[in-house]
């Protein structure tokens, strides 16, 4: 009886080890890659200061102007230091308009030939907004895994075209680089052979100064927060 339970107990045990190692395996791992591609929505949470255009006087007061959300394709490659520790690169690129707001500003916008409609945008640009963020995983060995990371993120702005009732022959606009912290939450959802499905949001910290040149007014700056949240959903498989 002595030997049978001694042989009992040894093959649980085996086979509890066998089961603890499989699932260790299945699992996130120090060195693993993973890779996500997700569709994003880049939603500003924006502000800015009143609108200085010297030909009016200086700032025009109660103006401002607004930047309009994009939805657009994300990539992200994240390297796992530990099976806890991930440091992640996010790259993504997402075109933005640029709107005016306020009764005196868009008057005076109105009144330019050819005629705006006071809803015409005045800036069309792209931003390009690399982000690494150090990232914390709560259950690597877990089917669902939810994760927290901080970071840094710079962006570019390009190809920033002047439009609407401020474009004339040789208007340019240069929108000024941002340096900001980003911060997200989001989960992986095992589905199988290493793939998985991914919720994502982040914040990131991004601000600009869209410095106009010869438009149909003359020189025009603008101080712009843009800090958008980034709402993602997508696939992605580990490696």
């Amino acid at each position: 009886m002595k030997t049978i339970m001694k042989s009992l107990i040894t093959g649980l045990l085996f086979a509890s080890g066998a089961t603890s190692l499989t699932a260790q395996a299945a699992g996130v791992q120090a060195g693993d890659w993973i890779v996500r591609v997700r569709g994003i929505h880049v939603s500003p949470n924006d502000s800015s200061t009143e609108v200085e255009v010297p030909a009016l006087g200086g700032n025009v007061p109660g103006s401002s102007v607004s930047v309009n959300s994009s939805t657009v394709p994300e990539l992200d490659i994240t390297y796992m230091l530990t099976p806890h520790i991930g440091a992640e690169l996010i790259l993504g690129t997402s075109q933005h308009d640029v709107a005016p707001h306020g009764a005196a500003l868009i008057g005076a916008l109105d009144g330019l030939p050819p005629l705006g409609t006071g809803s015409d945008n005045v800036i069309e640009a792209w931003a390009l907004p690399p982000t690494l963020t150090l990232q914390y995983h709560f259950a690597p060995n877990s089917s669902v895994r939810p994760y927290a990371g901080v970071g840094v993120n710079y962006t570019l702005f390009y190809s920033e075209d002047v439009s609407g009732p401020l474009a004339v022959s040789g208007s340019s606009v240069n929108m000024r680089p941002s340096l900001g912290w980003a911060a997200q939450f989001g989960a992986d959802f095992d589905l199988a052979n290493g793939w998985f499905a991914n919720i994502d949001v982040k914040y990131i910290d991004m601000n600009t100064t869209a410095e106009f040149r010869n438009t149909a007014v003359g020189d025009v700056n603008v101080d712009v927060d843009i800090n958008p949240f980034v709402f993602g959903i997508g696939i992605g498989r580990r490696f």
